[in-house]
Parts: C-alpha cells; structure tokens; sequence
C-alpha cells in the first residue's frame, strides 16, 4: 500500500480496563488495523484514562493485564497516544509512570485531533 492511499485511523477509548470486553476489543482493533498497515493512533478519554494506570494486577479478575498489552503497542508501530488531560486529573494519574508514551489533550485540541483522520472508532 503506497502513503497516498495509507487511511488513518484514530481509536477512541472511554471504557474502563475489566468493566466489559471494550478494553481489549479496542486493541485487537487496533493490531488488527496495524497489520493490515493503516496509520493507528489511540485517544483515551474519561474512564478509560484508568487503562493506562501503572502496576496492574487483573490475575484475581481471571483477565490478562491491560498495561502490557498497552507497553507492546510500539512493536507494532502505534506510537501517538493520546490522553484526555481533564480526565486524567480527574482520577489523578501520574502519566509519566503510564505503560507507553502519552500527550494528553484539552476539549479544544481533541476535537482537532479527531477531524485529521480518515476513520474514527469508538470503544
């Protein structure tokens, strides 16, 4: 696939880690979308800010843990990730100790992200 027929394609996340199966279905979506070489890129908003909190455990829920899921996404060259900053301060998270790099985002700069790419998927 040559760059001028490359589709972008962001993931917005707003569920919680363990609360349903969107978490992981996201990220299959997202590898999916990744080896069949289309641009990814992540945006977290509100609960789903609490994927990217570090050190955690889900072996008591029978679940594997998001994080390292999250950590390996750089291996398939998904490497802009985005964080809804109030969010984030609503629940207090300390994004430089996250699994992978973020940039978190206010309302504004959201939106803007949002309208630059070819497809949206929502989880």
């Amino acid at each position: 696939m040559t760059a001028a027929t490359k589709k972008t394609v962001l993931l917005v996340l707003r569920h919680s880690p363990y609360g349903s199966g969107l978490a992981k279905a996201a990220l299959d979506a997202a590898l999916a979308s990744a080896a069949f070489d289309q641009s990814v890129d992540l945006l977290f908003m509100g609960d789903a800010v609490l994927q990217l909190q570090p050190d955690q455990d889900s072996h008591p829920l029978g679940m594997k843990t998001i994080g390292r899921q999250l950590a390996s996404l750089p291996l398939y060259d998904i490497n802009h990730v985005y964080v809804d900053a109030q969010a984030a301060a609503r629940y207090n998270m300390d994004l430089s100790k996250a699994p992978l790099q973020t940039r978190p985002l206010g309302g504004q700069d959201m939106h803007q992200l949002m309208v630059g790419y070819d497809h949206l998927l929502g989880f």
